[in-house]
């Protein structure tokens, strides 16, 4: 019987364990924490979105690189991941926002016990703060405390480099290319990026909610919510489009996004509106007739001139369209996710590394990215189960 070893104990390799035909192979998970799963329940906290309800065609166009990731997602797929979490006592519903939660009656915790659960009745063994450091000379697995292991099949899913707390710290990335692996910056996605506030603006507005609001970029537009903070902007609407931006920055160029505080409505609509009031201060007519709030009019204030202000066309023109400088990403440490890794062309169609035979690697450590809301977990999720369904063929 050939042994597996999988590094790394988030979803990915959780999913892979629990699927992996353990009559056909021997399986062992080394986690370097002293529980699996710390990042999955960190970005359990405020709502733990396990997938997102859309078809799957239109779920693959949220992910880059997509001609990588959507044969992936299209070999297990949201109502197959739904499924799968149901028959392991993980009921799930769509909300709203077409987020899909587990049933308000698990926490975070439950369902990382259930999944759990289902690795340990799969006979595959975990073995807690077992920390990878490197290769042996003849290719074996070293581990902190001078520990080596020998396996068949090595299978890394080592997370990427934000929430280090977690242990995704991106250490591993060195490792790699030591062995002729080709890695891709890492860097920070799903994050807040910095502005040059008005200090008087964002003292009065830091923390406030722009809710309902469109956001563009280049070619890239977004709908969703942003909070003002004094480092500059986050929020989902913002993290939807962190990769082009961050893309952007890194080329050096002047990155300008374009917020649009009434998505709801044309400019034409907009400027109607304005025209009818019976108002005649400007900031009445924004806060009762345009239904701004007091944040929304203090962006407008920062970003117009005395006479933009005053002059209802250019004004009403600003409101589609504030133009908004980034200077920066946050850090690594506080993003939700990270950009780089792996490179994709690093890899065959498995996931089986070309520079080592019979290693291969999963979820975040791979170059790719998909926005918060669910997308991040369905990548990996449907990464672990079609690796498993590879290694069980073989």
């Amino acid at each position: 019987m050939k042994r597996i070893a999988i590094v790394g104990g988030g979803p990915a390799a959780l999913m892979l364990s629990a699927q992996i035909d353990t009559e056909k192979y021997k399986v062992t998970l080394y986690e370097k924490n002293k529980a699996v799963g710390r990042k999955f329940l960190v970005a359990g906290v405020g709502g733990l979105n396990l997938t997102y309800d859309t078809d799957t065609d239109d779920l693959v166009k949220h992910y880059s690189p997509s001609a990588f990731m959507a044969p992936i997602i299209q070999q297990f797929t949201i109502r197959e991941l739904r499924q799968w979490l149901y028959d392991r006592g993980i009921d799930s519903y769509a909300g709203s926002s077409h987020r899909v939660f587990p049933d308000e009656a698990l926490k975070p915790i439950d369902v990382l016990n259930k999944i759990v659960h289902q690795v340990v009745s799969n006979k595959v063994d975990i073995l807690y703060e077992h920390k990878w450091i490197g290769w042996g000379e003849d290719g074996q697995l070293l581990f902190e405390g001078e520990e080596v292991i020998t396996a068949d099949l090595v299978v890394f899913a080592l997370g990427g480099a934000s929430w280090s707390v977690t242990g995704s710290d991106g250490k591993w990335a060195t490792l790699f290319e030591q062995k002729g692996v080709r890695i891709e910056e890492l860097r920070a996605a799903n994050c807040a990026f910095a502005v040059d506030w008005d200090e008087t603006f964002i003292t009065a507005h830091q923390g406030k909610p722009l809710k309902n609001i469109g956001l563009q970029f280049q070619d890239h537009y977004s709908k969703g919510e942003l909070v003002l903070t004094t480092f500059g902007l986050e929020g989902n609407a913002i993290y939807a489009m962190s990769e082009s931006l961050q893309n952007s920055l890194s080329a050096g160029k002047d990155t300008v996004v374009h917020l649009d505080l009434k998505p709801s409505m044309t400019t034409e609509q907009l400027l109607t509106k304005y025209k009818k009031s019976k108002r005649s201060k400007v900031t009445e007519i924004l806060q009762k007739d345009l239904n701004l709030d007091r944040a929304s009019i203090g962006l407008l204030k920062q970003y117009s001139s005395r006479e933009t202000f005053l002059n209802p066309e250019l004004l009403v023109a600003l409101i589609k369209a504030v133009p908004i400088k980034l200077l920066a990403s946050d850090g690594l440490d506080k993003a939700i996710s990270s950009l780089g890794g792996i490179a994709v062309e690093a890899m065959d169609d498995n996931f089986q590394l070309h520079k080592l035979p019979h290693t291969y690697a999963i979820g975040e450590m791979v170059d790719w990215y998909a926005p918060t809301g669910g997308y991040l977990l369905q990548g990996c999720f449907s990464m672990g189960y079609v690796l498993a369904e590879h290694l069980n063929g073989l």
